[in-house]
């Protein structure tokens, strides 16, 4: 599928000019999220909503099945698809800057129309990353602690708390973390320019990378606010998330707003 096939959606034409982060753009980006959340709360809620549901399902089969260890692997793969997650948050957050309608229709028919673009292929890669972070946490288990007893809900923390057990911790951490930052980079900007923008999903990812190994520093910082607030909103019964995660797509696309010339 190429853009000539896909939906005519009157978009600009190929990558906008990018500019330094300018002083201050997390904190505005933050703000001018919350007041689309408050403006707009209903796709933000049902994604919030979805994705504490998923995680809750996850939790009961993890206590059914016994085994503690796949919930870390989903703690730590679960920042490769929030972006995914808070994507209709991105369309809000456009239809409130261009003045358009943003009830829960409108978006949905907005996101549909993306079926026949480029969306598809970046999300189907962010799919294929986290199934590939679970086989490879997977891996990293079986090499320190395969010979281990079985780890199950009551004797897992005994386990993890090893010599072991904390070797595997801290690799299977420092290989999530290369696989969050590799694909923040990828989609901190890559996800708003498909959805803003007629380009392909390779040049957007690229562009993205690039913007993100240029404005290293500040947009790091972005990253590790992602993750710390994530973490925060999974503590409480993963209550938090009905909050924060739109938040964060709406404050996602105001990233890219700030940094990207035309964006609308």
């Amino acid at each position: 599928m190429t853009t000539a096939d896909a939906p005519h959606l009157d978009l600009p034409q190929g990558l906008p000019s990018f500019q330094a982060p300018p002083k201050g753009f997390i904190g505005h980006a933050l703000r001018a999220g919350w007041q689309d959340f408050r403006t707009a709360p209903m796709f933000g809620l049902l994604t919030g909503a979805a994705a504490m549901f998923a995680g809750w399902v996850l939790l009961g089969l993890t206590l059914w099945a016994g085994h503690t260890f796949w919930l870390i692997l989903a703690v730590f793969g679960f920042p490769l698809v929030a972006p995914l997650c808070a994507l209709g948050t991105y369309e809000v957050s456009r239809r409130i800057g261009a003045g358009l309608p943003t009830d829960v229709g409108a978006v949905f028919r907005r996101l549909r129309a993306e079926q026949g673009r480029q969306l598809p292929w970046l999300s189907m890669l962010l799919v294929v990353a986290l199934l590939f972070w679970f086989f490879l946490g997977h891996m990293i288990f079986a090499l320190f602690l395969g010979l281990k007893p079985m780890v199950n809900v009551t004797t897992s923390l005994d386990v993890f708390l090893s010599v072991d057990g904390l070797m595997m911790l801290a690799l299977g951490t420092g290989v999530g973390g290369a696989f969050a930052l590799l694909f923040f980079g990828i989609c901190v900007l890559g996800l708003p320019l498909l959805l803003a923008r007629e380009v392909d999903y390779v040049t957007a990812m690229l562009a993205s990378l690039s913007y993100a190994r240029t404005w290293g520093a500040p947009m790091l910082g972005w990253a590790m606010l992602i993750a710390a607030l994530l973490f925060l909103a999974m503590l409480p019964a993963l209550l938090g998330l009905l909050v924060v995660l739109p938040w964060l797509g709406h404050a996602s696309w105001h990233i890219y707003a700030q940094v990207a010339s035309g964006a609308r």
